[in-house]
């Protein structure tokens, strides 16, 4: 229960910070968030990668490769100039490795180098508003991103859900 309410009172704060900062530059948030022309966003790429990486935390197949595809489908509409031909086909050869498998262990495997592909990106980019934040597993020896600095390991899901640190936060 302490844990639902800790974690309740931190999505509030995050929902109140994007509010805030929207309220206080529209112009930059509605540029991150919308796009212009109904064009595809950097923020929905992150947002697909957030739901993916959620995905293999809660041990879901079926949604990692729902939300994969969705990832793939955002990407091929991202503007080349936005960000370079490379890496989106690095980003969509991730996403499209997710999507085509079945297992979990796979899956958790693939985003491995897709969190690696979304980093960089990440350090390039601005993809969000908010706080972008790094984590790592020393067990697996690899990081992920997350919205949030709560720990919910995406390479073990309920066996190791909470292993890792926190390694940077990308603004």
């Amino acid at each position: 229960m302490k844990k639902f309410i800790i974690t309740a009172v931190i999505g509030c704060l995050l929902t109140v910070s994007v509010f805030a900062q929207e309220t206080q530059n529209p112009t930059q948030a509605s540029t991150i968030k919308s796009g212009t022309d109904n064009q595809p966003t950097l923020f929905q790429l992150l947002t697909y990668y957030y739901n993916i990486k959620d995905a293999l935390v809660k041990s879901s197949v079926s949604s990692a490769v729902a939300n994969a595809s969705e990832f793939a489908r955002i990407a091929k509409g991202i503007d080349p100039n936005v960000v370079s031909k490379d890496k989106l086909e690095a980003l969509l050869k991730d996403a499209e490795q997710i999507l085509k498998s079945k297992d979990i262990g796979k899956q958790r495997e693939y985003f491995a180098q897709f969190s690696t592909n979304m980093y960089a990106l990440a350090k390039e980019q601005k993809l969000s508003d908010v706080p972008v934040y790094q984590q790592y597993c020393p067990m697996k020896k690899a990081s992920w991103l997350s919205s949030s600095m709560a720990i919910k390991n995406p390479y073990y899901g309920s066996a190791m859900l909470t292993c890792g640190e926190v390694q940077e936060t990308i603004n």
